[in-house]
């Protein structure tokens, strides 16, 4: 017996007839019938006799009941558990992403995704580009949000969006800036730099290589908050990815694009033999809108 028949035997015998049995199964009546004979004649004995228009179950049908109950229930907690994780009931999510998507792209994707899918539980960290593939690879996380795919390594990735560098300054500072500022303005200024600080670093070296632009470097600095403090406090001016500016948005503090405009990727990347559960799926597509959004 297959699982069709199975549930065809156990509908025939809760129910007592084969009517009931299809308006349970939500299938017609010709089908069921044919089932129930195919499965016994799979068996090689007789389920039920038929008696005043009812089905009673023989004694060998009472004796399969038992051993058939018990595999009816695993199959509908089957089914249960997976209509929870299609609505996310009780899933877990296990999300790391850069430091500068944890500061608010991150939290607001998960902010509005739980909205709509009660029960969900999340497992957030943050991760540095040199450190993703080991998350991936010891099972910390599920699924690492960052800019650039490791090159040559065996993991997958979806795109969700793109980001720009913008310029983060107070506004005491260029109160007369354009709407797009070309790097060439801030040559003289003191400037803060995160040449060494990954993907988003080399981008804006090499921007600066090509246009043979020196800057007044007065700090490097490693990290983006360490970055972000220093233009608050009135050290200088710097150059970081739209996200940790738009996160880091103070009275006094403005920010603007580059001219000409300098873009990256972001992506979701997941081990290939682990890709994202369905749930994942749909939270990556909520991110991907909170990226979306200008």
């Amino acid at each position: 017996m297959n699982l069709r028949h199975i549930e065809i035997f156990h509908a025939v015998y809760v129910n007592g007839s084969v009517s009931g049995a299809a308006r349970a199964l939500n299938v017609s009546q010709p089908s069921v019938s044919k089932m129930l004979r195919h499965a016994e004649s799979l068996l090689g004995f007789q389920l039920f006799h038929r008696t005043n228009g009812r089905l009673v179950p023989t004694e060998d049908a009472h004796t399969l009941f038992t051993e058939v109950s018990e595999i009816q229930d695993r199959v509908y907690a089957l089914r249960e558990a997976g209509r929870n994780l299609k609505r996310g009931a009780g899933g877990m999510l296990r999300i790391s992403a850069l430091p500068s998507l944890a500061l608010n792209a991150l939290p607001t994707a998960v902010s509005r995704f739980m909205r709509g899918h009660e029960g969900v539980r999340f497992d957030l960290q943050t991760v540095h580009h040199d450190d993703l593939l080991r998350k991936l690879y010891e099972r910390e996380t599920d699924v690492a949000i960052a800019y650039e795919v490791p090159h040559a390594a065996p993991i997958g990735h979806r795109w969700l969006g793109e980001g720009e560098l913008v310029v983060l300054y107070r506004e005491e500072d260029m109160p007369d800036a354009p709407p797009r500022i070309e790097l060439e303005r801030l040559r003289g200024r003191p400037f803060i730099s995160l040449a060494n600080s990954g993907p988003i670093g080399q981008l804006f070296s090499q921007e600066c290589a090509r246009l043979e632009l020196d800057l007044d470097e007065v700090i490097s600095a490693r990290t983006f908050y360490i970055a972000t403090a220093l233009v608050a406090q009135g050290v200088g001016m710097t150059v970081v990815d739209s996200f940790t500016a738009q996160a880091s948005l103070v009275p006094g503090l403005a920010m603007r694009p580059l001219k000409p405009q300098l873009t990256f990727d972001v992506h979701a990347m997941f081990l290939l033999n682990r890709p994202p559960t369905a749930l994942a799926t749909d939270f990556l597509k909520a991110l991907a809108k909170v990226i979306d959004t200008p």
